[in-house]
């Protein structure tokens, strides 16, 4: 059967980037994501996943901090199990059915109409979630999402691509909309943005990215209703899992440890979980 042909090209073409790193990552034997669901989604679309060259430390990091946020999803969905969850520019990825949701939970999959549309040919419907096609910054989208319940609001791998003043509004019309939650998202200080706009991968693509954030308190500052209740730096003591650190290359790991010791290097990356 013919793959699924792909003609997406910019900021859009980068959910080939996760996808790509998630499905190869799951096919290692000590996979940690284990994500089926984007393996096989890789293996039907018909795109040239080699002039991405992504190589298996970025698989494990990009699997790491899916994990994270899995895990921060699923501690939030047990302590309210009739909450609503917002994926903002979910692209390709497979979390709705890697987590177990229970059936109270309503579930919105954002992003544009395109790629939505790809994404209902690779995935199979799942009950009491909907998929919504839509720029994340156009605010006709949010009228969907039920007001009388707490949120969840996940954006990995978004916010960098847009600008800082859209990042602000569109953060400020959630908390206006649902009565209280919290964000998840990644975020980079403007020397990690640089140095990820000259990874090859995100430059195959041409992508720009725009917002950095060099330390959460200006957020804080722009948006007071929020609070900051977990910060995950990706070099430094506060940082990721070392046991998954291990399985990349001598050389990334060196790397990571030389970073750990100066602090605008150790703090280049951030995965960030406030509350409103």
């Amino acid at each position: 059967m013919p793959g699924e042909k792909v003609a997406l090209r910019g900021v859009k073409e980068t959910l080939l980037i996760t996808l790509c790193a998630k499905a190869g990552e799951s096919r290692l034997p000590d996979s940690l994501l284990k994500d089926r669901f984007a393996a096989e989604a890789m293996e039907r679309i018909d795109y040239d996943f080699a002039r991405l060259g992504i190589d298996r430390d970025l698989m494990v990091g990009v699997a790491l901090r899916a994990h994270v946020i899995d895990g921060w999803a699923r501690d939030f969905i047990a302590r309210h199990p009739k909450a609503t969850v917002l994926h903002l520019g979910c692209g390709l990825d497979a979390r709705v059915f890697r987590l177990e949701l229970p059936a109270s939970i309503r579930w919105f999959d954002v992003d544009y109409p395109d790629v939505i549309a790809l994404r209902k040919r690779l995935y199979p419907a799942r009950e009491n979630c909907t998929l919504l096609g839509s720029s994340v910054i156009e605010p006709g989208w949010i009228e969907a999402v039920p007001r009388d319940r707490p949120a969840l609001i996940i954006a990995e791998g978004l916010l960098p691509y847009l600008p800082e003043e859209e990042v602000v509004l569109l953060l400020a019309r959630l908390m206006g909309h649902v009565p209280g939650g919290e964000f998840v998202f990644d975020a980079y200080s403007r020397l990690g943005l640089t140095l990820i706009a000259w990874q090859p991968a995100i430059r195959s693509t041409g992508a720009t990215l725009h917002w950095s954030l060099d330390d959460p308190r200006e957020l804080m500052q722009r948006l007071p209703r929020l609070e900051l209740v977990q910060e995950l730096t990706g070099y430094g003591a506060n940082g990721y899992d070392l046991r998954q650190v291990a399985r990349m290359s001598l050389t990334a790991r060196a790397t990571i440890q030389m970073f750990g010791w100066i602090p605008a290097l150790s703090q280049m990356a951030r995965l960030l979980r406030f509350r409103f």
